[in-house]
This record gives C-alpha cells, structure tokens and sequence, in this order.
C-alpha cells in the first residue's frame, strides 16, 4: 500500500515508527522544513529521520500548494495519513489518494474540535477524552470515524501525560487503521453533529497566569499548559518567570496574604498565595533568562504580578 504521511510533531514521528515497524513504510513523508519549527512547540524533524530509514520526504510549510500536490501526486497513493498538521487539506490533496485521507485528532470526536484540544480536555476538568482517527472531509474535525479510543483522564494529569497517552494510541492505532484499509473494512461513521463542541486556539500568552484564581484551579492550569506546550509564566518585575510544577499547599490557614503574594522562599521552590486564600506551592519553576537567581527576586512579601 502507497501511503503518504503528513506532519510535523511528535505525533507524527510516533505514526512514522509504528508504520515502518509494522512492514508498511510510507512511500513519502510531508513534513516542515526545521526552519519553521517554531509553529509547533512540539515540532518533531521527519525528514532526519525520513533519512536515517531511507524514506524520501518533502519538505513545504503549505500542504495545498502546486509544488506539494505534484509531489504527492508522483506517488500514486492509496491513502493520506494527516499527523499534526495544523493547515487544512484541501479537496484536490484529499483525492490525490484512491481511498482518501485520514486524521488524527487528540479527543473523542465529535466533542472538543478544534486547537489547544489537550490543554482544554484539563482545564476543562473533563473525566474522559479519546483518540481518533477520521476521514478528513471540508470541515474541520467533523468527518467520518474510522477508529477511536475512549480513555479516563486522570485527576492530576498533565499535559505531557495526557499527550503521551495519545502517542502510544497512535502508535497502536494507526498500523490497525492501515490494515483495515488494506482489507476494505474501514468503516466511516458519522459524526453525531449535536453533541459536537470547538476548542478555541490557545497561544503563548494565554499562559500567564491570574494568581487572583483558587488555588486548585491554578494548579490545574499549571498541568494544562505545559510542556509539550509554552508553559504557564508569571512576572517578577521585568523577569518572567515559568512555573512547571505546583502543588496545593495542605495548610490553608497557616499563611495570610495578598493574591501573588509570596509567602515563604524554600531550596528550590516558594509559596504563592492565591485569590481564595489558599497556597500553591512551586516545585518546579526556570526564568526566562539565566540572569534570574531566586534569592534576587523571590523574597517573602514580594509579590509577583498578580493578574494580567
């Protein structure tokens, strides 16, 4: 089978492993030129790797384009593969390949379409997500079902652990989704379009954090915005500052303070009392730049911006 896959995220390097493990190398790969590996904070070079396992890849930053229709065109495929690939394909791609494309989106589709799908399933508070994999149609999210995993999100989950839950689906998925093609038995479900819902774009920015919150909803946006992504920051003066990783302090009552206000300066971490009056307690913090030392700015009493 003629397969070409399209993407440029760890996502897409995991779909790449799992096809050429299972005996079903994609006959070219479409991925991002490392040059505009900024557009993704989880951008994953294929082509290095296209190179070490002897696949060719085509480098573009547009998958509708003449020149990237014409490469895709040269391989004759019989299925698209989209893996983190944030553009929409359009119609003429789609049926460049005899069986059509399919997607992959980190949700049970029809619920949570769209961008910043992992950190929302968090902020969110949702108790269970999926993955999917569908046929990409004009829409956006919206076309039919080919394979899904239903899963539970854990309490205290993060953003690297919930997107590493969906790379070892991909992993599974994505060569049993193959051989379903293969044999004709790809079945195309329809989207249920009134349980649908759209997750807005989240950007860099959408990380500071508004220390006027509960504390249980700040920790909770720590773990949404992390690493894979940007990060949750906060500013202690000029200096922004990334918080990694915060716990609820189990002592509501022991400190008194203004919302950003820090309580108490430890080792390696600091005490931030929130707008409920309760404190989240930073493990895991790094400046943005290496000129910040803690004992230079964080201090007992000094505040850090407290809202946006």
């Amino acid at each position: 089978m003629r397969i070409v896959l399209v993407g440029a995220v760890e996502g897409s390097k995991v779909a790449l492993e799992a096809l050429a493990s299972s005996g079903r190398p994609p006959s070219l790969v479409v991925t991002l030129p490392p040059t505009a590996a900024d557009r993704h904070s989880d951008f994953a070079d294929l082509g290095s790797m296209g190179r070490e396992i002897g696949i060719s890849f085509f480098h573009t930053t547009n998958v509708n384009s003449a020149e990237t229709l014409a490469k895709v065109s040269s391989i004759g495929p019989d299925v698209i593969l989209v893996v983190g690939w944030s553009q929409i394909c359009g119609r003429t791609l789609r049926e460049l390949a005899s069986n059509g494309a399919i997607g992959f989106h980190p949700a049970a589709l029809p619920r949570l379409r769209g961008r910043g799908v992992i950190p929302w399933t968090i902020l969110r508070s949702e108790q269970t997500t999926g993955s999917t994999l569908f046929w990409l149609d004009d829409g956006v999210d919206c076309g039919p079902i080919l394979l899904q995993r239903v899963f539970d999100v854990a309490e205290n989950e993060t953003a690297r652990s919930l997107y590493d839950k969906h790379l070892l689906n991909i992993r599974e998925m994505v060569p049993q989704a193959i051989r379903m093609v293969e044999t004709g038995s790809a079945p195309r479900i329809p989207q249920d379009e009134e349980k649908a819902s759209y997750c807005a774009r989240r950007r860099p920015e959408d990380g500071l954090i508004d220390w006027r919150l509960p504390a249980a909803d700040i920790t909770r946006f720590i773990r949404a915005v992390g690493d894979p992504y940007p990060g949750a920051f906060t500013h202690s003066g000029s200096e922004r500052i990334y918080i990694d990783a915060a716990d609820l302090f189990p002592n509501p009552d022991r400190y008194i303070g203004l919302p950003g206000q820090i309580q108490t300066v430890g080792a390696s971490g600091f005490l931030v009392m929130c707008g409920d009056g309760n404190c989240v307690d930073v493990s895991a913090w790094r400046p943005e730049t290496s000129r910040l030392r803690m004992h230079d700015h964080l201090r007992s009493g000094s505040s850090l911006q407290a809202w946006p």
